[in-house]
């Protein structure tokens, strides 16, 4: 006799969605206030101007405007908006 139980479909079932991470809005294209720009674990990407940081270190638009990516102290990749001209 066997003794163990034969698992098949209980060992399986762990695989979990992906998390969709990455840049959303790539340097020198137009975002609009409140749009996500980066998602992220831990900060690979900090906030410039006009960006402010969720609490699961999400990037996001604070204007309307173009997304910029430069460095920034230490080295560090920094991502701003640089406003719209008001017309």
């Amino acid at each position: 006799m066997a003794h163990k139980k034969g698992v098949g479909s209980s060992k399986n079932g762990r695989e979990s969605a992906a998390q969709r991470l990455g840049i959303k809005i790539f340097g020198g294209q137009q975002c609009l206030a409140g749009n996500i720009i980066v998602r992220q674990r831990g900060t690979k990407h900090n906030p410039g101007n006009n960006v402010a940081i969720g609490k699961d270190d999400t990037l996001y638009a604070l204007v309307d405007g173009t997304v910029n990516f430069h460095k920034g102290k230490r080295d560090k990749s920094v991502v701003s908006v640089i406003p719209n001209a008001e017309a």
